[in-house]
């Protein structure tokens, strides 16, 4: 099931999302949304795995988290 609502987004990010269409890369700007909305509920979670991880063994290194960081900035390249 889906529903339908109405939403207001900045011009940069509705054109962000029409390029997207446009270029294949989403079927739809409902889709696009969708995933976007998607991929933020994870990364919500996965930062509830990582603050339980350190919880139980402790802060990473300045060096993990330095790699961590970078590895990061790759996804969102």
């Amino acid at each position: 099931m889906t529903s339908k609502i109405a939403v207001s987004l900045p011009d940069e990010l509705v054109g962000d999302a029409r390029r997207a269409v446009s270029e294949g890369r989403a079927a739809s700007v409902s889709a696009y949304v969708a995933d976007a909305m998607r991929n933020a509920g994870r990364r919500e979670t996965l930062a509830d795995v990582l603050d339980a991880w350190e919880a139980e063994l402790g802060s990473p290194s300045d060096e993990a988290r330095a790699w961590a960081e970078e590895q990061l900035r790759r996804i969102d390249e």
